[in-house]
């Protein structure tokens, strides 16, 4: 079983793909922002991080940023998943370091697929 952060503002969102990830048998946290995030994310284990781009306090791609210059989480895998959908955005998450981008809304195949690819099937 992968420990998966899902970090969004839309507590319905979150909800979702909450059920897409625990319908593959992985353990999901939630955070509503990046700062929250860091701060659960402290001194715990973590699979994959699924990341929304736009929320308050600070957003997706300064969080996976601050990921990528710590040392704790800077091997986890990180999905932006994210409504903003033109090429400079992809271009933006790649740049703070994403592992891949999906575009809201996200089809349940689509998103599970990414998900065992990065964080694998539980129980494999």
């Amino acid at each position: 079983m992968a420990r998966i952060m899902i970090v969004d503002d839309a507590a319905t969102v979150r909800m979702y793909h909450r059920e897409l990830v625990e319908a593959l048998g992985h353990q999901v946290v939630e955070a509503e922002n990046g700062i929250e995030a860091l701060e659960k994310a402290l001194g715990a284990t973590w699979d994959l991080f699924l990341v929304d781009v736009n929320m308050p306090k600070m957003d997706g791609y300064r969080l996976v940023r601050e990921m990528r210059s710590g040392e704790d989480l800077r091997e986890v895998p990180v999905v932006m998943v994210s409504t903003e959908a033109k090429a400079r955005d992809k271009e933006q998450a790649w740049a703070a370091g994403a592992n891949h981008y999906l575009v809201k809304p996200v089809r349940p195949e689509a998103l599970q697929a990414v998900v065992r690819a990065l964080a694998g099937e539980a129980g494999a």
